[in-house]
């Protein structure tokens, strides 16, 4: 991979940070898969990818992932055959199962960061939980559902979220269990009544995920992860 645009905006010393970090992406959907990629062409080598799910025809409006020819197969592969043709240099562990509070402990190891884009907010909030516990950087995406208008997502502080019904519920599980701070990608913007399933469109899951990979980045760059 020719990383020297990227190098001749960040210096080398620091495209051999990003280069060593080993980054945990869980769910590997709309953000997750956005995420993925942007991390990959900014420079990470080392990914594990955590999910269960296979692309599915209603994926294809917003998913990385999803093609008409990719349909039925496991994300995580798909993700992984195209991080490959980014960088072949780029080594990814690939787990097929739904991270949970009975797993947790067996998949979130040995790695400088995790960024959560899980849709289930049990499995979330065991996700954070565990990170938190044993002081593991995380960076957990809020909602990117239901919303069409020209999308704002922010770096912020879970207490300071609003608009965000997941954000909402999860500010409160952590709290029960007093977890003061934690870092999340959340929008601002109003979200409108879809019914029980959530409506998506292209672009908001893109720019939530090229934020979430900017916090990474500039973490990275600042030394704090």
């Amino acid at each position: 991979m020719d990383k020297s645009r990227t190098e001749l905006l960040i210096g080398s010393e620091n495209l051999k940070k990003i280069e060593q970090k080993h980054i945990t992406i869980v769910g590997t959907g709309g953000v997750g898969g956005a995420v993925t990629l942007m991390l990959a062409r900014a420079g990470i080598e080392k990914f594990t990818l955590i999910d269960f799910d296979k692309v599915s025809s209603s994926n294809v409006n917003r998913q990385v992932v999803a093609f008409e020819d990719t349909i039925g197969q496991f994300k995580v592969d798909v993700l992984k055959n195209i991080l490959l043709k980014i960088n072949e240099k780029i080594e990814v562990l690939t787990i097929k199962t739904r991270l949970n509070e009975e797993n947790v402990s067996q998949f979130i190891n040995n790695t400088d960061c995790v960024v959560d884009a899980i849709d289930s907010v049990n499995d979330k909030i065991a996700l954070i939980l565990f990170c938190k516990k044993h002081k593991i950087n995380i960076i957990s995406a809020m909602g990117a559902g239901n919303r069409y208008d020209e999308p704002n997502f922010h770096l912020t502080d879970i207490y300071k979220t609003h608009d965000d019904g997941l954000a909402k519920i999860v500010r409160k599980k952590l709290r029960e269990n007093n977890v003061k701070s934690l870092d999340v990608v959340s929008s601002n913007s109003k979200p409108i009544n879809c019914g029980r399933v959530i409506g998506s469109i292209s672009y908001y899951p893109i720019v939530c995920g090229g934020v979430v990979a900017s916090a990474v980045i500039n973490k990275i760059l600042k030394g704090e992860i």
